[in-house]
């Protein structure tokens, strides 16, 4: 399963060498204003009774201000599903009852940077507030599932590549950081990104 996802994530990011030569188009002018992007990739949770990963998926809205041609500073809000991982039996390695599962979602809102290394080429940064609502398994010799809601952080970086002042395409890590009464959630998400700017 690990072997699969992993082998997605590598043709993904061969896709995302490979079309900007197919379509390329003129180098971007201007870098700030209104953006919408969405992304989806692989979770994964490595905590106590979680070791395991599922699909994840964020939509986020904002505004950048160009500082210059190269670099755009802006503010962001969005919201995210990061799946249902299985907790493992720690006798046979499979998968417990359905009710273990873990669940996280919530609503972010933070500051970005949107950075130019070439004309098109891309390098991004993000980070905030995370208020998120979860169930899971805390890591106790006897595990009990709870109902948990709080306000924490989030953080990524990534790579893209812009196709015009409108468009761009990227590949991205982000960490959520969900701990609460010996309930640990935080995940990872590896994701491939879309965006428009109007």
């Amino acid at each position: 399963m690990k072997n699969k996802s992993l082998l997605a994530l590598a043709l993904a990011t061969a896709g995302l060498v490979a079309v900007p030569a197919a379509f390329a188009q003129s180098a971007p002018t201007q870098n700030g204003g209104w953006f919408v992007n969405g992304n989806v990739g692989q979770t994964s949770i490595n905590h106590g009774p979680y070791d395991d990963n599922d699909t994840g998926y964020a939509v986020n809205g904002g505004y950048r201000w160009s500082v210059n041609p190269s670099v755009a500073l802006g503010v962001e809000v969005g919201y995210n599903d990061l799946g249902n991982i299985h907790a493992k039996n720690v006798f046979n390695d499979d998968p417990v009852v359905e009710d273990g599962k873990s669940q996280l979602h919530g609503w972010t809102a933070g500051v970005n940077g949107h950075f130019n290394v070439t004309p098109n080429w891309y390098v991004s940064a993000r980070t905030g507030i995370y208020g998120w609502k979860g169930h899971g398994l805390s890591n106790n010799e006897n595990p009990v599932r709870k109902g948990l809601d709080d306000t924490s952080w989030y953080a990524g970086a990534g790579f893209g590549y812009d196709f015009n002042n409108n468009v761009s395409v990227g590949l991205n890590y982000d960490y959520y950081d969900a701990k609460k009464d010996r309930v640990d959630l935080s995940t990872d998400m590896v994701s491939v990104s879309a965006e428009y700017r109007f």
